[in-house]
Protein backbone atom coordinates (compact mmCIF):
# COMPACT_ATOMS: atom_id res chain seq x y z
CA UNK A 1 0.00 0.00 0.00
CA UNK A 2 1.21 3.41 -0.80
CA UNK A 3 2.10 5.71 2.02
CA UNK A 4 3.11 8.92 -0.32
CA UNK A 5 2.29 9.51 -3.63
CA UNK A 6 3.76 12.28 -5.82
CA UNK A 7 3.02 13.21 -9.52
CA UNK A 8 4.70 15.36 -12.00
CA UNK A 9 6.08 17.43 -9.04
CA UNK A 10 7.65 20.52 -10.28
CA UNK A 11 9.27 22.85 -7.49
CA UNK A 12 10.43 26.57 -8.63
CA UNK A 13 12.47 28.74 -6.06
CA UNK A 14 13.33 32.57 -6.60
CA UNK A 15 12.90 32.01 -10.31
CA UNK A 16 15.06 29.22 -10.52
CA UNK A 17 13.52 25.77 -11.67
CA UNK A 18 15.13 23.15 -8.77
CA UNK A 19 12.90 20.71 -9.82
CA UNK A 20 10.91 18.93 -12.98
CA UNK A 21 8.02 16.58 -13.42
CA UNK A 22 9.02 14.22 -10.57
CA UNK A 23 7.46 11.45 -9.82
CA UNK A 24 7.98 8.06 -7.17
CA UNK A 25 5.37 6.22 -4.90
CA UNK A 26 6.83 5.33 -1.16
CA UNK A 27 4.74 2.11 -0.04
CA UNK A 28 4.36 0.32 3.17
CA UNK A 29 7.64 -1.02 4.54
CA UNK A 30 10.52 0.85 2.69
CA UNK A 31 13.09 2.68 4.15
CA UNK A 32 14.48 5.15 1.26
CA UNK A 33 16.91 7.15 0.98
CA UNK A 34 17.22 10.29 -0.84
CA UNK A 35 20.51 11.06 -2.28
CA UNK A 36 21.86 14.36 -4.29
CA UNK A 37 24.70 16.84 -4.52
CA UNK A 38 24.10 20.70 -2.46
CA UNK A 39 21.11 22.48 -4.48
CA UNK A 40 20.00 19.15 -6.00
CA UNK A 41 16.53 19.92 -4.66
CA UNK A 42 16.59 17.63 -1.91
CA UNK A 43 14.56 19.45 0.99
CA UNK A 44 12.39 20.96 -1.66
CA UNK A 45 10.60 17.95 -2.74
CA UNK A 46 10.21 17.27 0.88
CA UNK A 47 9.09 20.05 2.04
CA UNK A 48 6.88 20.14 -1.66
CA UNK A 49 5.54 16.75 -1.00
CA UNK A 50 4.39 17.71 2.80
CA UNK A 51 2.75 21.24 0.49
CA UNK A 52 5.03 23.53 2.81
CA UNK A 53 6.01 25.21 -0.13
CA UNK A 54 4.46 25.85 -3.53
CA UNK A 55 4.81 23.47 -6.23
CA UNK A 56 3.24 22.11 -9.47
CA UNK A 57 1.91 18.67 -9.51
CA UNK A 58 0.32 16.07 -7.44
CA UNK A 59 1.22 14.85 -4.24
CA UNK A 60 -1.04 12.74 -2.09
CA UNK A 61 -0.09 14.29 1.42
CA UNK A 62 -0.36 17.50 0.10
CA UNK A 63 -3.99 16.94 -0.98
CA UNK A 64 -4.82 16.39 2.64
CA UNK A 65 -6.23 18.66 5.34
CA UNK A 66 -3.14 19.60 8.21
CA UNK A 67 -5.12 17.93 10.31
CA UNK A 68 -5.32 14.56 8.28
CA UNK A 69 -1.59 15.17 7.16
CA UNK A 70 0.00 14.95 11.13
CA UNK A 71 -1.79 11.86 11.01
CA UNK A 72 -0.35 10.12 8.14
CA UNK A 73 3.47 11.78 8.27
CA UNK A 74 5.54 12.96 10.87
CA UNK A 75 8.30 15.71 9.62
CA UNK A 76 11.71 16.14 10.98
CA UNK A 77 13.49 19.35 8.81
CA UNK A 78 17.33 20.07 9.13
CA UNK A 79 16.64 22.65 11.76
CA UNK A 80 16.61 21.00 14.69
CA UNK A 81 17.82 23.89 17.67
CA UNK A 82 15.48 23.74 20.23
CA UNK A 83 15.04 26.93 22.23
CA UNK A 84 12.39 26.04 24.50
CA UNK A 85 13.51 24.55 28.33
CA UNK A 86 10.76 22.04 28.57
CA UNK A 87 11.62 18.67 29.33
CA UNK A 88 12.94 16.16 26.94
CA UNK A 89 9.93 14.32 27.90
CA UNK A 90 7.36 17.12 27.28
CA UNK A 91 8.99 17.68 23.98
CA UNK A 92 8.82 13.53 22.63
CA UNK A 93 5.21 13.78 23.91
CA UNK A 94 4.10 16.81 21.43
CA UNK A 95 4.37 14.01 19.47
CA UNK A 96 1.03 12.50 20.37
CA UNK A 97 -0.78 16.06 19.72
CA UNK A 98 -2.31 15.25 16.38
CA UNK A 99 -4.06 12.19 17.63
CA UNK A 100 -5.19 13.86 21.27
CA UNK A 101 -8.52 16.32 21.19
CA UNK A 102 -7.58 19.82 22.28
CA UNK A 103 -6.64 19.66 26.22
CA UNK A 104 -6.83 15.91 26.62
CA UNK A 105 -3.96 14.57 29.07
CA UNK A 106 -1.99 12.38 27.85
CA UNK A 107 -3.70 8.70 28.37
CA UNK A 108 -1.71 5.72 29.38
CA UNK A 109 -1.95 4.21 25.87
CA UNK A 110 0.21 7.68 24.53
CA UNK A 111 2.45 7.86 27.46
CA UNK A 112 3.84 4.10 26.31
CA UNK A 113 4.65 5.43 22.68
CA UNK A 114 6.23 8.52 24.19
CA UNK A 115 8.21 6.46 26.43
CA UNK A 116 9.07 3.75 23.40
CA UNK A 117 10.41 6.81 21.81
CA UNK A 118 12.72 7.54 24.08
CA UNK A 119 14.26 4.24 24.70
CA UNK A 120 14.64 3.71 20.89
CA UNK A 121 16.55 7.07 20.89
CA UNK A 122 18.33 6.28 23.47
CA UNK A 123 17.33 9.62 25.81
CA UNK A 124 16.41 7.86 29.00
CA UNK A 125 18.96 9.67 31.17
CA UNK A 126 17.69 13.03 29.67
CA UNK A 127 14.04 12.71 30.05
CA UNK A 128 13.62 15.19 32.89
CA UNK A 129 16.26 17.34 31.57
CA UNK A 130 15.65 20.65 29.58
CA UNK A 131 15.69 20.42 25.95
CA UNK A 132 17.16 23.25 25.33
CA UNK A 133 20.39 22.22 27.67
CA UNK A 134 21.18 19.11 25.21
CA UNK A 135 24.16 19.30 22.54
CA UNK A 136 23.55 19.41 18.98
CA UNK A 137 23.60 15.86 18.62
CA UNK A 138 21.11 14.94 21.51
CA UNK A 139 18.90 17.15 20.78
CA UNK A 140 18.56 15.88 16.98
CA UNK A 141 18.17 12.79 18.68
CA UNK A 142 15.14 13.88 21.19
CA UNK A 143 12.99 15.53 18.21
CA UNK A 144 13.60 12.45 16.32
CA UNK A 145 12.12 10.49 19.34
CA UNK A 146 9.38 13.41 18.83
CA UNK A 147 8.46 12.26 14.92
CA UNK A 148 8.50 8.64 16.26
CA UNK A 149 5.91 9.22 19.66
CA UNK A 150 4.12 10.67 16.54
CA UNK A 151 3.67 7.10 15.30
CA UNK A 152 2.75 7.82 11.73
CA UNK A 153 2.56 5.05 8.54
CA UNK A 154 5.46 7.68 7.10
CA UNK A 155 8.22 9.54 8.60
CA UNK A 156 10.34 11.91 6.38
CA UNK A 157 13.91 13.60 7.81
CA UNK A 158 15.80 15.89 6.82
CA UNK A 159 19.33 14.59 7.14
CA UNK A 160 18.96 13.40 10.38
CA UNK A 161 22.22 12.07 10.63
CA UNK A 162 24.13 15.12 10.18
CA UNK A 163 26.11 15.87 13.72
CA UNK A 164 25.79 12.21 15.37
CA UNK A 165 28.68 11.12 16.28
CA UNK A 166 28.96 7.46 14.59
CA UNK A 167 27.07 5.10 16.87
CA UNK A 168 24.86 7.25 17.03
CA UNK A 169 24.12 7.56 13.42
CA UNK A 170 24.05 4.13 13.40
CA UNK A 171 21.99 3.28 15.87
CA UNK A 172 18.84 6.01 14.07
CA UNK A 173 19.18 4.24 10.89
CA UNK A 174 18.68 1.10 12.61
CA UNK A 175 15.97 2.72 13.97
CA UNK A 176 14.26 3.69 10.73
CA UNK A 177 15.44 0.33 9.07
CA UNK A 178 13.03 -0.98 11.82
CA UNK A 179 10.40 1.45 11.51
CA UNK A 180 10.22 -0.25 7.81
CA UNK A 181 10.60 -3.94 8.83
CA UNK A 182 7.34 -2.86 11.34
CA UNK A 183 5.73 -2.05 8.07
CA UNK A 184 5.47 1.45 8.20
CA UNK A 185 7.90 3.59 5.69
CA UNK A 186 10.23 6.40 5.70
CA UNK A 187 11.80 8.92 3.47
CA UNK A 188 15.15 9.96 4.92
CA UNK A 189 17.77 12.59 2.87
CA UNK A 190 21.70 11.51 3.77
CA UNK A 191 24.77 12.84 2.56
CA UNK A 192 26.57 9.87 3.44
CA UNK A 193 26.45 6.94 1.34
CA UNK A 194 28.12 4.57 3.19
CA UNK A 195 25.03 4.87 5.83
CA UNK A 196 23.11 5.04 2.67
CA UNK A 197 23.91 1.22 1.38
CA UNK A 198 24.15 -0.20 4.62
CA UNK A 199 20.29 0.70 5.91
CA UNK A 200 18.22 1.63 3.23
CA UNK A 201 15.64 -0.53 1.17
CA UNK A 202 15.82 1.76 -1.49
CA UNK A 203 17.43 5.02 -2.78
CA UNK A 204 16.22 8.16 -4.99
CA UNK A 205 19.38 9.85 -6.67
CA UNK A 206 18.48 13.89 -6.95
CA UNK A 207 20.72 15.51 -10.00
CA UNK A 208 19.88 17.79 -12.94
CA UNK A 209 16.74 18.74 -11.66
CA UNK A 210 15.09 15.37 -11.51
CA UNK A 211 15.12 11.37 -10.42
CA UNK A 212 18.25 10.42 -11.69
CA UNK A 213 17.83 6.89 -10.49
CA UNK A 214 15.38 5.22 -8.40
CA UNK A 215 15.91 1.83 -7.15
CA UNK A 216 17.91 -1.09 -4.67
CA UNK A 217 21.15 0.66 -3.21
CA UNK A 218 23.45 -1.67 -5.47
CA UNK A 219 21.36 -0.47 -8.32
CA UNK A 220 21.65 3.44 -7.81
CA UNK A 221 25.19 3.42 -6.15
CA UNK A 222 26.92 2.38 -9.47
CA UNK A 223 29.99 4.35 -10.00
CA UNK A 224 29.02 5.87 -13.55
CA UNK A 225 25.94 7.08 -11.51
CA UNK A 226 28.23 8.58 -8.95
CA UNK A 227 30.38 10.18 -10.68
CA UNK A 228 27.44 11.81 -13.10
CA UNK A 229 25.63 13.26 -9.91
CA UNK A 230 28.46 14.19 -7.50
CA UNK A 231 31.65 13.78 -9.67
CA UNK A 232 33.23 11.41 -7.42
CA UNK A 233 35.21 7.89 -7.86
CA UNK A 234 34.40 5.11 -5.12
CA UNK A 235 34.40 1.98 -3.82
CA UNK A 236 31.82 -0.73 -3.15
CA UNK A 237 32.23 -4.10 -2.09
CA UNK A 238 30.11 -6.86 -0.41
CA UNK A 239 31.21 -8.24 2.50
CA UNK A 240 30.32 -10.44 5.27
CA UNK A 241 29.43 -7.92 7.28
CA UNK A 242 27.18 -6.63 4.81
CA UNK A 243 28.11 -3.65 2.00
CA UNK A 244 30.26 -1.44 2.31
CA UNK A 245 30.92 1.92 0.07
CA UNK A 246 33.28 4.46 0.62
CA UNK A 247 33.53 7.56 -1.82
CA UNK A 248 37.79 7.78 -3.08
CA UNK A 249 38.47 10.99 -5.32
CA UNK A 250 36.97 13.51 -7.07
CA UNK A 251 37.32 13.35 -10.58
Amino acid sequence: MSVLSVENLSVTLRSRTVLREVSFAIREGEFVGLLGPNGAGKSSLMRAALGLIPAQGRSSLAEMTAEDRARAAAWMPQSREIAWPIPVERLVALGRLPHLPQGLRLPPADQALVDQAIARMGLEPFRQRAASRLSGGEQARALIARALAQDTPLLLADEPAAGLDPAHQISTMGVFASLAAEGRAALVSLHDLGLAARHCTRLILLAEGGILADGAPAEVLTPALMARAFGISVWHETTAQGPVFQPLEVL
